[in-house]
Order: structure tokens, then sequence, then C-alpha cells
């Protein structure tokens, strides 16, 4: 959208472009029917029960785009450098509330510098361990978060995103480019508590895309599960919810693991692309380490560090130049933790995207997953597709039909 005075209820002026600078107003409303076969409701007998349901809801965790606006400005300094800034709302578009547990910029909020040589900025962004490695995955794609991988355990379609950051990304030299993130835990007298620090790197030439990334947080239950303004207690479980007799459990595959001194995600993808296919490779690892530390609750008493690989494959295709048709294999493995025996995840992905137009587009998306062994709750395995409540069962089905508009 070009740059404008904009007329907003909780804005003081206009915003005006004027000689160099500019301010844009952009967005996107995602809005789409969900539907899955198993639904928690809470539990009998201390064991999950559940039914299908239908809902009308934001792409927010479910669809292919979160709905959202926002304000990106820009001023020319001479010289080849600029200042830049974004500031980004993220909302649920079915009830008008706000996302990212009530932020007003919950989705970014960043100032920075930009040069020939790259670009430093500084607050609430995206860490370079997503921004090279979502683009080649599924959810990044035609799948969207529904299609990320369980409970979106490696964080790949930014359902945490990073506070009190400074970054760092290159510009583009022979198509490669990388970018490093870190990010203040302010606390007095320890340098590193509730640190958090990125690495991410990409190559793209012709058909080939190639990119790799790590992300490691320190104190995760507080510095990154716990860093939206409904958060952030290190007495309680900011990662998931254990559920009740009346209440769904939230992020069973990993949120028994509250109390580890550290998460990292490590990862890496390649995709080749021939005439309109692409075929993609995604394999991540995360890691809950020093379990039964004090930084978050600790029930069932773990010790040691949980682990889990992720192995993606996946293809997509237009048909036509208007219709993007996408598949994927998701298979994910946890090492056994206090002798559990561990837990897999079997995940399909299917998706088509149809472009009305430039901004607007129709899309239908269908996630089938399966799980086995014991779940970080302690309990047999229960399949839960990211976004969409925990099934009942070892299985689950979740499937939308969606509308995307970009302003």
């Amino acid at each position: 959208m070009k740059s404008c005075c904009l007329a907003l209820p909780l804005a003081l002026t206009c915003l005006a472009a004027h000689g160099q600078s500019s301010v844009t107003l952009y967005g996107i409303i995602d809005l789409g029917l969900t539907y899955t076969n198993s639904a928690q409701t809470g539990k009998v007998a201390g064991r999950p029960v559940g039914a299908s349901q239908f809902a009308l809801t934001d792409a927010h965790a479910t669809g292919l785009s979160g709905s959202r606006w926002g304000l990106r400005g820009t001023e020319d300094l001479g010289g080849g450098l600029k200042a830049i800034f974004v500031l980004e709302n993220g909302f649920f578009a079915n009830n008008g509330t706000l996302a990212q547990g009530g932020a007003e910029f919950g989705r970014q909020s960043w100032v920075g510098l930009s040069s020939p040589y790259g670009t430093v900025t500084i607050g609430r962004q995206y860490d370079p361990y997503i921004e090279f490695l979502q683009p080649l995955a599924a959810s990044g794609t035609f799948a969207g978060y529904m299609g990320s991988h369980p409970d979106d355990l490696d964080n790949l379609t930014n359902t945490n995103r990073t506070n009190n950051s400074i970054k760092f990304t290159t510009v583009k030299y022979g198509g490669f480019s990388a970018g490093g993130l870190y990010s203040l835990g302010g606390v007095a007298g320890n340098a590193t508590q509730n640190q958090i620090w990125s690495l991410g790197a990409g190559y793209s030439n012709g058909p080939v895309s190639i990119a790799a990334g790590y992300f490691n947080a320190r104190d995760p239950n507080v510095s990154l599960y716990g860093n939206t303004p409904n958060k952030g207690v290190a007495t309680v479980n900011n990662i998931g919810s254990f559920g009740s007799a009346t209440s769904a459990e939230s992020m069973p595959v990993y949120a028994g693991y509250a109390s580890a001194k550290t998460t990292q995600f490590a990862g890496a993808a390649l995709a080749y692309t021939v005439a309109s296919t692409t075929i993609g490779i995604v394999v991540t690892n995360t890691r809950f380490e020093n379990l039964g530390s004090t930084i978050g609750p600790n029930p069932l008493k773990y010790t040691g560090n949980a682990s889990f690989t992720n192995a993606e494959l996946s293809v997509r295709t237009y048909v036509t130049p208007a219709l993007l048709l996408g598949t994927a294999f998701d298979y994910t493995k946890r090492n056994s933790v206090n002798g559990d025996g561990g837990a897999k995840y079997l995940q399909l992905d299917f998706g088509a995207i149809y472009s009305l137009s430039k901004r607007t587009d129709l899309y239908a998306l269908t996630v089938l997953q399966r799980a086995t062994g014991v779940d970080s709750l302690g309990q047999a395995s229960v399949a839960s597709i990211s976004g969409f409540t925990p099934s009942a069962t070892n299985s689950q089905i979740g499937a939308r039909l969606g509308i995307r508009h970009k302003f």
C-alpha cells in the first residue's frame, strides 16, 4: 500500500511521507472454518476425553498467515544509510481481540539502521534461525501454522518471538546472507540469566536454496515462552498446561519440560526447484536441557535432557500460475526421559492455495497426525496438531477452509 496520511482513533497525528521519508500501512486478514475429529474437553479418571469440533477461527494458529496490521517506515539519511522501523500488531479477526498474549505490537516492534552492508535492528523481532529456515519448510509455503511440526516444537512458525534483542543481517553476497541476534536478559548481577542468542545463514542460486540456523534460550520458561503480557512468572508453566477435569491440555508434546535451564533449536533445510515443482527437506533438533531447574514447575520430577529430532520431506507445485498444491510428510522422535521410553509423531500435510488476485486467495488445508509412546505430561501420547486443541486419543485430523486478503 502506498504511503499516506492515516486517520486512526489511537493516533495523535497523521503519518505522512515527506521527501526521502515514508511510512506504509500494511496487513493481512485471514479467516476460515476449521474442523477436528477430536478435541479435548477435559479428563475422566485422569485420561483425556473429547469430541469433534467446528469453529470459525483466525489464522493466528491454524491458517496461512495470522491476521495483522502494521506500520513500516524508512528515512534516507544519505550515503546509503537509512533509518527503518516496523510496528506490527497481531489480532484475531474473528472477534477483534489482540493476539500474542495481549501485546499491542506483539508480532514485531523494532527500529534500526540499514546500510549497503546490512541492517542492525533492536526490539521485539524474529530471530535468524526462523528467518532463514521457515521459507523452506512446508509451514512457511503451503501448509500454514497447522502444518507446523507437532505443537511447533522447533518454533519454525514463530509461536514464540524474541524480546529485548539486537540483530544484524547482512545483505546478499553472491546469493549468500547471514544474521545474528542477541537478547539481553536484563537481570542485575547475572548477564546470562534469560539471555537468548541465535545465528542463521542461507544461500540461494538458481534452483537451489540452502539454509541453516541455531537458537539458544537460557531460562526459557520466562525468556522465550513467557515473554508476552499474560505470562512471565517462573513458578507458572508458561509453555502449556496439564489440563483438568474441565479443561484441555495445551502443548502436551513438550509442556512438561518447563523446568529446563536451556532450550535450543538447530536446523538445516534444502529446497530444489525443477520447472514449477519444488522438493524440500528440513531437519531440526530441539533440546530441553538440564531439566529440574527452578525456572519452571516440574511436577513429574524430570532430570537430564529431552531431545526431539524432526525430519520433513515436502513437495509443492504450481499446477497453474494461480493454483499451488503441496504435501509433506513429517517424522518426530523424542528420546527417553526418566525411563519413559520416549515418543514418536507421524504427520501428513496437504494444502491447496488458489489466488483470485495478487492480494486475495482461497485455500484448503488438511493435517493428519498419529502419536505413540509417552508424552511430556507422563501419559500415553496424544496427537496434537499445532494450533488445534490436542486430541483425546493418539490420532487427530485437522482441516481448514479459509480466505486470506493482503493489503
